[in-house]
């Protein structure tokens, strides 16, 4: 096949393989073609985009996220817990369809600009959100907000659960995957997501993993996020909510549970044993005061994968706070904990938690052309002497140059290419501003 781009100059970096300090990337058809050293470049007369100075990585994978929730940047971080716990805070039921997209759309462009070329997202209208985020050239895995609770009463601490809320939720589901499950060039994917133990009941936790197994679809839920959750779930059910997930069938290789904070030993060995994956949220986290055991529960079989949740898309920074968090626990700088180990968190092992292995998360022949430009050229990435160390510990998001999803950029000189990112961020404000004044009028 010939090449339809070749990226030249450039250093190369993806998690198992010794960086290529001046090499070049071709690509065709979607797919990488050649990964190599410029010395190696054969002949050709395809495109070339030359690129001394940056630094080329695979698409990061965003394992959890509610781009929605950009709504509370700067404001929820302060307030120690979830905002659709939080009396006197926009709350998703209040949100109207409009303006979730509105806020979908300035998460989905602050993610693509970071770097991100896939995201795994729900919060609610999901059937309008995950069009509009797959829009701008991302893949997207989506679910609206699953659960049976009244969410209208759950920051008053009042769990209620009701038939006709599980049935509205599972038929929209189910109308998800009828319509956006495979579509936008196979970028939009639908993954079960129940938002969480407490606020799902344990027959509506059951039928969501019936849901997920008969479509052949991996599912995400919150997990041991507070100690409220553990709380409630050992009064109501007589165990934690690990176990919880066990006794329901959602414990398994295809869970993705995000947070993972409060868990015993004896949660992380049945959860490690399970072969299922933690969706570290390592700064949102530590800024609220505990973070997870992550050396704990990759030692006892969890995948590690890294996503931003309701905060800034930064993958860059989760990487950094990923590392340090680890080495906390530890109480040492380890072998196995390194900036190789964040980069796998951030491509590789969200790729495995998707089933995307083989597919992304590689800058290899036969990969997805799902790749991030980096621009070192900048005072803080120089010198450049370890750039796999620098790219951890000193990059941020804002130094994406260019980004490539199956070969097509999406990003072009740190501006996206297929959206109007402008009248983007303006609704995304004006949208904000009115939530947050309809809020505060009935508080």
């Amino acid at each position: 096949m010939r090449p339809e781009l070749i990226l030249t100059e450039a250093t190369i970096l993806t998690p198992d393989a010794a960086p290529i300090r001046r090499g070049y990337l071709a690509m065709a058809g979607g797919r990488i073609l050649e990964v190599g050293d410029m010395a190696a470049l054969p002949a050709h007369d395809a495109p070339v985009q030359a690129l001394p100075g940056h630094v080329l990585t695979p698409g990061l994978v965003n394992i959890h996220t509610h781009a929605v929730l950009s709504l509370m940047r700067g404001i929820a971080i302060d307030m120690g817990f979830a905002p659709a716990y939080t009396p006197g805070v926009p709350h998703g039921h209040e949100i109207g369809a409009q303006e979730a997209v509105a806020l979908a759309r300035l998460g989905a462009l602050e993610a693509l600009l970071g770097g991100s070329t896939a995201m795994v997202d729900s919060y609610v209208h999901g059937d309008l959100t995950a069009p509009a985020m797959c829009e701008l050239g991302l893949r997207v895995w989506a679910c609206g907000r699953l659960h049976d609770v009244d969410f209208s009463r759950v920051h008053l601490a009042d769990w209620r659960f009701e038939e006709e809320i599980a049935a509205q939720r599972l038929a929209e589901l189910g109308a998800l995957v009828r319509d956006f499950h495979g579509g936008f060039g196979g970028r939009a994917h639908v993954i079960v997501i129940p938002h969480a133990p407490d606020t799902c009941s344990p027959a509506l936790l059951r039928r969501a993993g019936e849901f997920a197994r008969a479509h052949g679809l991996k599912h995400s839920t919150h997990l041991s996020q507070s100690k409220l959750e553990n709380a409630e779930i050992q009064r109501r059910d007589g165990c934690s909510p690990t176990e919880l997930l066990e006794r329901v069938g959602l414990l398994n290789e295809n869970l993705i549970a995000a947070h993972c904070i409060h868990m015993s030993a004896e949660d992380i060995a049945r959860f490690g044993a399970a072969g299922a994956t933690v969706a570290h949220v390592p700064k949102g986290n530590a800024t609220g005061g505990a973070v997870a055991d992550t050396p704990a529960l990759r030692a006892a079989g969890g995948n590690i994968a890294i996503g931003t949740d309701n905060l800034t898309q930064d993958m860059a920074e989760q990487m950094r706070w990923a590392l340090a968090n680890a080495r906390v626990h530890l109480g040492r700088v380890a072998d196995d904990w390194q900036p190789e180990d964040a980069l796998a968190m951030a491509t590789t092992n969200g790729a495995k938690a998707l089933g995307q292995e083989g597919v992304l998360g590689r800058l290899a022949p036969g990969h997805a052309a799902d790749v991030v430009a980096w621009d070192f050229r900048r005072p803080h990435l120089t010198p450049l002497l370890d750039p796999l160390g620098t790219l951890v510990h000193d990059a941020n998001g804002r130094d994406v140059r260019h980004v490539w999803i199956a070969g097509a950029q999406v990003v072009r000189d740190g501006r996206a290419t297929l959206a109007d990112q402008d009248a983007i961020m303006a609704e995304a404000q004006r949208v904000s501003e009115a939530l947050w004044a309809r809020a505060a009028a009935d508080a």
